[in-house]
């Protein structure tokens, strides 16, 4: 008689394979659940104009720092924010065309010694009291050059969008586990968009 081996070399590669499907479903709940939903950042004014031949954006956002947030500034993790816009122009006979995109990087970080936080931005830095007037100079974007007028069809219709987001991808590797599974790690404005004519 026969006997046959209830595992056979196919059995290890279905079971491998059972357990990536169902850890890639875990993580899906995980990122859909009503915890891991980033708190939405209200974006209260953005507006686009002309002067000088450069197209100007200014924009303002009501930002918030999560007790989470805090609590990591305060332990000396640094944290990032960035400000992203797009100009795009539709086309009925292709994809829109983006006319401009521009973007910038805050890195706010905390300093016990002196009891004040940096906010960087590329080389240039500027040091603050405390973390409101973090909030409000993160908040505002004042008069950016995003790009030239020359660049824009007179007459023409653009659509604009702006937000801004805690980059989680440069948080420590421990921390950005918790970033994907706990809300108070995720800070993000909607896209905020509308149109605009020259």
């Amino acid at each position: 008689m026969l006997f046959r081996s209830r595992s056979s070399p196919i059995a290890p590669a279905r079971r491998r394979k059972f357990l990536q499907l169902m850890g890639a479903a875990m993580i899906a709940l995980a990122l859909l659940s009503p915890k891991a939903r980033a708190d939405i950042v209200p974006v209260k004014s953005a507006e686009l104009r002309i002067d000088e031949g450069e197209l100007f954006l200014s924009a303002e956002f009501d930002l918030a720092l999560t007790p989470t947030l805090e609590e990591a500034l305060q332990k000396g993790i640094p944290l990032h924010f960035v400000v992203e816009f797009d100009l795009t122009r539709a086309r009925w006979y292709w994809l829109d065309e983006r006319v401009a995109e521009w973007s910038v990087t805050y890195r706010v970080s905390y300093s016990p010694l002196t009891r004040q936080y940096r906010v960087a931005s590329g080389p240039l830095g500027q040091t603050f009291e405390s973390l409101d007037d973090v909030e409000r100079f993160i908040s505002r974007v004042s008069s950016r050059p995003v790009a030239r007028a020359d660049m824009l069809t007179k007459g023409a219709r653009y659509e604009a969008a702006l937000r801004i987001r805690l980059d989680v991808t440069q948080l420590p590797k421990p921390f950005q586990v918790n970033a994907l599974a706990l809300r108070e790690w995720q800070l993000a404005s909607d896209w905020q968009r509308w149109s605009f004519t020259p």
